[in-house]
C-alpha cells in the first residue's frame, strides 16, 4: 500500500499534543518513542510485528464474542489487524529495537496503527482515539 504525503497532524496523548507525518497511522505514543530512542537503526522483524496484531485479532475477537468490545468496533480492529498481518502498514513500524525492556513502545505502536486503521474504515479518517482508542480498544 503506498501512502500518500499528506503534511502533518496533531496527535495528543496524557503528555500532550504532538505533531506526525499526515501519512502516518501511529500517533502520539510511536512519535514520543521515536524522539526518546534513536539508538541503532535497527527495527523489529516485521514478522513479530504481525505476531503480535495476531494477538489483537484474537482478543479483539474474544472480546467481541464475550461483549467486552462492541461489535461495530470489535469487526474494524479485527480488519485492520489482518491487514497488519498481511503486511499492508510495514511501513508505518518505525521504532527502533533498542527502547525500554518491556516493549511497551512497539506494542503502543501496534495498538496506535491498529485503532488508526480501524478509525478509518469506520469513519473515513485514520488517526484519533474515537470510535476505536489505542489503549482501550486494541490494546
Amino acid at each position: 500500500m503506498a501512502f500518500e504525503d499528506k503534511g502533518e497532524r496533531t496527535e495528543a496523548d496524557a503528555l500532550g499534543e504532538v505533531v506526525v507525518p499526515g501519512n502516518a497511522y501511529w500517533g502520539a505514543g510511536t512519535r514520543r518513542a521515536l524522539d526518546n530512542f534513536p539508538v541503532s537503526g535497527i527495527r523489529f522483524d516485521i514478522e513479530f510485528i504481525r505476531a503480535v496484531a495476531l494477538i489483537k485479532r484474537c482478543a479483539a475477537r474474544v472480546n467481541r464474542n464475550t461483549g467486552l468490545l462492541e461489535k461495530q468496533a470489535a469487526d474494524a480492529v479485527i480488519r485492520a489487524a489482518e491487514e497488519v498481518m498481511e503486511g499492508k502498514f510495514d511501513d508505518q513500524f518505525p521504532l527502533d529495537i533498542f527502547q525500554t525492556g518491556s516493549g511497551t513502545s512497539t506494542n503502543m505502536n501496534v495498538n496506535e496503527v491498529t485503532a488508526s486503521r480501524a478509525n478509518e474504515i469506520l469513519t473515513g479518517e485514520k488517526g484519533g482515539k474515537a470510535p476505536v482508542h489505542p489503549n482501550d480498544h486494541v490494546n
